[in-house]
């Protein structure tokens, strides 16, 4: 644990600490300037004259203690009075500006770790137990270590090469702000239900009085999840000021590619978070539903209510990496309707009316469903995930290195081992869950019907189709590559 520094925490709000609102410096004028950076000039209360500053005790600093000063903007490193200051170009003044919001960022971390957390341990009073405190704060002193450090290298970094290094170098370190940003919603549901007690919203209160903040602590609590979120942002501004033609610039571009691949993993970990939580909450919504849990169905991909053909009220559909669930909707709940095994699954996009499609299951040719999206955009979107499931979970129908060449163009998704050159399964009934024999196939005409052997022969056109909607793809091979597998297949 991190010690609080200054004077004793005998009483908690009367702890001296570095009042990091006013004495911080204004920032260089940036597109990426840091949140930490706002509350530069803010009242830290309501009862003070509009721009007057709050008076904070001045900082006795232990020996153990990070040294976070700020170099004045007047002046440059290795600097005197004296020297008058140079020009900065516009490349140094990025660079100058992930130097200060780190800054100011660490010194904003230290006051979570020291003067509130410290405090909290140091009360023993408060009516909060270890285990929400532990909830509340998380790995924070982490995070404030490990920053320290950062900031340390980034101010003894004599160039834009030497602070796109320090990224580099740490990479694999700042896994550490997955687990704060996944624990960041429980972080602030704690802190919501301590508002609702009397004593600790005064213990609140009266730190952020003492410490002269002007923003509570659920904004402080929120700024690592802000600043991680950031860096790649800032190395890009870097980058644009930076010759490509400079040594150093293979450097630059491989910290921002670094720094995106977090952000995107962190991004990526919390929608399957929330989609889990969705999950749960749909689990606990549905009636009827006496198959396996829906987890074991994959992620939750789409959903939403539509009309359906011959049907009164709406029907809502739950798109699974491996089923599309149809439910009835009745007041909060969802009473299970039906649903199709996506190896069965085949689609119809073009209809009479320009904004339906029709789903239906091979095994069960009776089983049809005339759906009606509310615009072009939303058909777009279930048209597109429909026919990337529709792919995905026919192996058998492509060759392995179309799949992996898929792998690359399509959102990622959990796979499920299947045996090869497998019949397609008939959809179970719930009384039966594998006795339900297969039926005939639709007799539409081919052209219009979406079938796994019509997506070998279309998949150059879904990869390079008018889809908008392709979250999380990555164009890693061009279509003809893919072409030029199924020729070489098919020979």
């Amino acid at each position: 644990m991190a010690s609080s520094g200054g004077a004793s925490r005998g009483s908690c709000t009367s702890v001296n600490t570095v009042c990091s609102d006013s004495d911080r410096a204004a920032s260089l004028s940036s597109s990426a300037s840091s949140a930490s950076l706002q509350d530069a000039h803010s009242s830290s209360s309501s009862s003070l004259p509009y721009g007057a500053v709050p008076s904070c005790p001045s900082p006795k600093r232990q020996g153990s203690d990070i040294s976070l000063d700020l170099t004045p903007l007047t002046m440059l490193p290795g600097a005197t009075p004296s020297t008058p200051l140079p020009k900065l170009s516009r490349l140094q003044r990025v660079a100058l500006e992930i130097v200060e919001t780190e800054q100011a960022y660490v010194r904003d971390l230290k006051s979570i770790v020291e003067d509130y957390l410290g405090c909290i341990i140091d009360c023993g009073e408060l009516p909060l137990k270890p285990d929400e405190v532990s909830t509340l704060f998380c790995n924070i002193e982490d995070i404030y270590e490990f920053n320290s450090e950062l900031l340390e290298d980034l101010e003894r970094s004599p160039h834009a090469t030497a602070i796109a290094e320090c990224f580099v170098e740490r990479s694999e370190a700042f896994d550490i702000y997955t687990i704060y940003c996944m624990n960041y919603p429980n972080s602030v549901a704690v802190l919501r239900d301590c508002m609702k007690n009397e004593c600790l919203v005064r213990f609140f209160q009266e730190r952020q009085a003492t410490l002269c903040h002007s923003l509570p602590l659920e904004t402080y609590l929120l700024k690592p999840v802000q600043r991680i979120l950031k860096y790649h942002l800032l190395l890009q501004e870097l980058s644009k000021h930076f010759d490509k033609n400079d040594p150093g610039y293979e450097v630059v571009e491989e910290a921002i590619i670094t720094m995106t691949a977090v952000a995107w993993y962190i991004n990526d970990m919390k929608r399957k978070q929330e989609h889990a939580v969705r999950l749960q909450e749909i689990e606990s919504l549905l009636r009827n539903w006496t198959g396996p849990d829906l987890s074991g169905f994959g992620e939750l991909v789409l959903e939403g209510s539509f009309r359906v053909q011959r049907v009164k009220k709406e029907r809502a559909f739950f798109l699974f990496d491996k089923m599309l669930l149809i439910a009835k909707k009745r007041l909060d709940h969802f009473i299970y309707s039906t649903h199709i095994f996506c190896c069965n699954l085949l689609l119809v996009e073009n209809m009479k009316d320009p904004l339906c499609f029709k789903v239906s299951d091979q095994t069960i040719p009776k089983q049809q469903h005339v759906v009606q999206a509310k615009n072009q955009e939303e058909k777009r979107l279930w048209l597109h995930y429909l026919k990337r499931l529709i792919v995905e979970n026919h192996p058998a129908s492509l060759p392995q290195k179309a799949r992996q060449v898929l792998g690359d163009n399509f959102c990622p998704s959990p796979h499920f081992e299947q045996e090869p050159n497998r019949k397609p399964a008939p959809s179970p009934r719930l009384d039966d869950v594998h006795g339900f024999p297969r039926g005939r196939r639709q007799s539409e005409p081919p052209e219009f019907i979406y079938t796994p052997e019509k997506a070998r022969k279309g998949l150059p056109l879904l990869l390079e189709g008018n889809g908008t909607y392709r979250r999380g793809r990555r164009q890693s091979a061009p279509a003809k590559d893919i072409e030029a597998v199924f020729q070489q297949s098919g020979e």
